[in-house]
């Protein structure tokens, strides 16, 4: 017979992982559509990792559909990395488990630390943060939040960024925030943390459709709203002169060109939009090049340069941070590898001075940044400023805890865990092929006589 406590100190060993290939046709609206994503399907790689005490974590990697199955694909071949390992010890030391990760030297010779392999052990780390957050009854921004500045530090990536941010000054960084990070949880819990949207402005929409949108956005509290540019300088032109006819001149605007340009082709482009006073430029060029950001940023004057959703790792994030190349970094919860790779981006924009707006333009990414943001308050930043966060109006209701925005800002999550698990009856839905809306919509692609 066990002893009373006995089963309580037994091994919670990881048993099972799971990635299935969930895609929603946003592309029959033009949902996310943008200069270079013309037709876009938001999907997600879901993941599901469950202990054999019944503990379960979930995460997801977002994509924009084909290719998701080989999200899925790589997922599932390193699931020899966390099967088998006892969660306890996993959190014990989190750091450790992170760098496990790496430990396969056939899988990382496809990244290494970047790319699909990269993304896939993000989701897993990320479904580890959130089995750790469900296991604690918090969010996961509550459960970074409520660590010591030493316990924080330990759980972010510094290596190959040493060189420019330690971990004493890391270290230095969140201890500066411990004695007034109480009064910033109670302000999220009132106020919550600023959005800005990007569902009135997809490139694919008409005109009509962005000036109901605006307005609407408008009537909802948004102060900020993104518009997309890129595929004619003559659209461009006339669509931010109907935000700024529509919106006014105290409502903030930001463009975004989804890489659509090349260098010198950027800096002139945004001469002809400078006269609607844009915030930011997102993503104006290649997404790996450091010195033409840098050289686009000196040649637009008082436009900022933003850019970091498709930025691979924290390394190529140190060169745009470091090297002053862009002005506000733009980080996405899936393309790095998970929560601790984020947490360094976040602590070397606070070292540098830059504002961090990540990105969430995406099935699931609200959830996601929602945290990000708010942990980047409490224990990093110390201020919101001019920081906001992305916002789309798509696909929350596919989610059992969808985040809450009101008013223009997002709510501080309280339920458990990371804000990603989907709803049953959606996975089964929509995963992809089998799924009950995608046999519909391939049955009427193939006609009565098959394919």
């Amino acid at each position: 017979m066990r002893g009373p406590g006995r089963e309580l100190n037994m091994p919670d060993r990881i048993i099972r992982l799971s990635a299935r290939d969930v895609r929603f046709p946003t592309s029959e609206q033009l949902d996310g559509s943008d200069a270079t994503n013309k037709d876009p399907d938001y999907s997600a790689t879901y993941v599901v990792i469950e202990t054999e005490k019944g503990n379960q974590g979930f995460s997801l990697i977002f994509t924009t559909g084909r290719g998701n199955d080989i999200c899925c694909k790589a997922v599932e071949a390193m699931s020899h990395l966390i099967v088998g390992m006892d969660f306890d010890e996993i959190r014990a030391d989190i750091g450790a488990f992170y760098n496990h990760l790496r430990s396969d030297s056939q899988i990382r010779w496809l990244g290494p630390e970047k790319g699909v392999v990269h993304m896939a052990a993000g989701a897993i780390a990320n479904a580890v943060w959130d089995l750790w957050a469900r296991a604690e009854d918090k969010p996961v921004w509550r459960l970074l939040v409520d660590m010591s500045p030493e316990e924080f530090v330990d759980c972010a990536d510094l290596r190959y960024v040493e060189d420019v941010l330690s971990r004493d000054e890391a270290l230095a960084i969140v201890e500066r925030q411990a004695a007034t990070r109480a009064r910033r949880i109670r302000s999220l819990e009132e106020s919550g943390y600023p959005a800005y949207t990007t569902s009135a402005g997809w490139l694919g929409y008409d005109d009509a459709k962005v000036r109901r949108l605006c307005r609407e956005a408008v009537s909802e509290g948004f102060r900020h709203i993104k518009l997309k540019v890129g595929a004619s300088v003559e659209d461009d032109i006339r669509r931010c002169r109907i935000v700024r006819e529509t919106v006014g001149d105290d409502v903030v605007l930001m463009v975004d060109a989804n890489q659509a340009w090349e260098v010198n082709e950027a800096i002139e482009w945004m001469r002809h939009l400078a006269p609607f006073r844009p915030w930011f430029i997102e993503e104006p060029t290649s997404p790996d090049d450091v010195m033409g950001h840098r050289k686009i940023k000196e040649g637009i004057g008082e436009i900022q340069v933003a850019t970091g959703e498709h930025c691979q790792n924290r390394i190529l994030f140190k060169q745009f941070i470091a090297d002053d190349a862009i002005d506000v970094v733009q980080v996405d919860a899936c393309r790095l590898a998970g929560l601790n790779e984020v947490l360094t981006v976040y602590l070397l924009a606070a070292k540098f001075g830059k504002l961090v707006c990540p990105h969430a333009g995406g099935v699931g990414l609200c959830e996601y940044v929602q945290h990000l943001s708010m942990i980047d308050y409490v224990m990093i930043s110390g201020e919101i400023g001019d920081r906001v966060i992305e916002f789309v109006d798509h696909l929350h209701e596919h989610f059992d805890d969808p985040c809450v925005v009101r008013d223009g800002a997002y709510l501080a999550p309280d339920a458990p865990g990371f804000s990603v698990r989907m709803r049953e009856q959606s996975v089964a839905d929509y995963e992809y092929p089998g799924g009950a809306q995608w046999r519909a919509r391939i049955s009427k692609t193939e006609g009565p006589g098959g394919g």
